[in-house]
């Protein structure tokens, strides 16, 4: 038998590049990805890290310090377009710039996203100001998830939240029943709902939320997708996932 070698041909131009950063214990975040960009030429690919319970600064910090090692991890010794690291709570305790520093010694030409700087990118895009806020978390990550719209000149005009302190258990949060609370929050002086957590079960039920409550209803993967899509060109209109991703 002879073995013949057939030389390769190799692509010339890849499709953009989206390397997701999910917290180990997140239920969601990769499947509301998938839902939106599942028929865009997009290649997507995620790593998964270490996260601790409970649910406070300390661990979240804690988390972020291996933000390097599971960037370098996605396509290793590839380039890769745009970097999403999957927290909200997460990038408001470490800071973007310290995530920022942790990803660019892993990927230096990969652009950042992360949820809450998306959420101020789509609320300033939606000319919004006033806002009510629903986290699953603590008091104290609640409270700090506040200070951060605050100190971003938003006008939070009413917050509630669950208490949740495992990042398991809000994985297990019941859509039905999620949707049931968050229909009842008084809007009245709000422009807009911004409903934060990546593990939340939001974006599915984000158009009838929008149509019951007559507001724009913005939640952390809604706006993490929309912002990743903004880095990559990619800027058509989406049905189906709230007015945010219309207007993209």
């Amino acid at each position: 038998m002879n073995s013949i070698k057939i030389e390769p041909k190799y692509i010339s131009k890849s499709n953009p590049r989206v390397g997701l950063i999910a917290l180990a214990s997140d239920f969601m975040i990769e499947k509301d990805f998938i839902n939106v960009i599942k028929d865009k030429e997009i290649d997507f690919f995620v790593n998964r890290i270490e996260c601790y319970n409970p649910l406070t600064n300390e661990n979240l910090i804690k988390m972020s310090q291996k933000v390097t090692k599971v960037t370098k991890d996605i396509l290793p010794d590839q380039k890769i377009d745009c970097v999403v690291y999957g927290c909200t709570s997460g990038t408001i305790a470490a800071g973007y710039s310290s995530i920022e520093k942790k990803v660019r010694l892993a990927k230096p030409e990969a652009k950042l996203v992360t949820p809450s700087t998306a959420a101020i990118k789509a609320l300033k895009k939606l000319n919004i100001d006033n806002i009510s806020i629903f986290t699953p978390y603590s008091k104290t990550l609640n409270d700090q998830v506040v200070d951060f719209f605050k100190k971003e000149n938003f006008n939070v005009t009413s917050n509630s939240y669950f208490g949740i302190e495992s990042d398991f258990d809000i994985g297990k949060v019941d859509q039905n029943y999620l949707y049931e609370v968050l229909s009842k929050i008084d809007l009245k002086d709000a422009d807009a709902l911004f409903v934060s957590c990546t593990a939340l079960p939001v974006l599915p039920i984000i158009d009838k939320l929008e149509k019951k409550l007559d507001k724009i209803v913005l939640s952390s993967n809604q706006a993490l997708i929309w912002d990743t899509l903004q880095n990559i060109g990619e800027k058509n209109s989406i049905k189906g996932f709230g007015k945010l991703l219309l207007e993209n």
